[in-house]
């Protein structure tokens, strides 16, 4: 079962006793700052939950080439890392199950 963005507004509105309406424009803000932050190629640390940054790959000038048949030469990935909490809670949970 994935977690939308409706499902998280109710939740959180619940929990806060925040209308909907509110929590989906703080959401929303919330969305846009971390889009800006990673297109700039910043980092989002969220203590205890987990790390996003971008990675910035140079390929060099021989490995592949873009449809225009220019040399592609840096690519980004962005990756995301759980925090030491939250690997030690994943690992013991899912403890050979997978």
């Amino acid at each position: 079962m994935a977690l939308t963005k409706n499902k998280m507004v109710s939740e959180i509105g619940r929990r806060t006793r925040l209308r909907n309406h509110d929590v989906q424009q703080m959401l929303e803000a919330l969305i846009d700052v971390w889009f800006e932050e990673l297109a700039s190629g910043g980092r989002i640390e969220l203590q205890n939950f987990l790390v996003l940054e971008v990675q910035r790959i140079d390929r060099g000038e021989r490995r592949g080439m873009l449809s225009t048949g220019e040399p592609r030469r840096v690519i980004y990935r962005l990756v995301m890392r759980p925090s030491k909490q939250l690997k030690g809670k994943l690992n013991s949970k899912y403890r050979g199950k997978l």
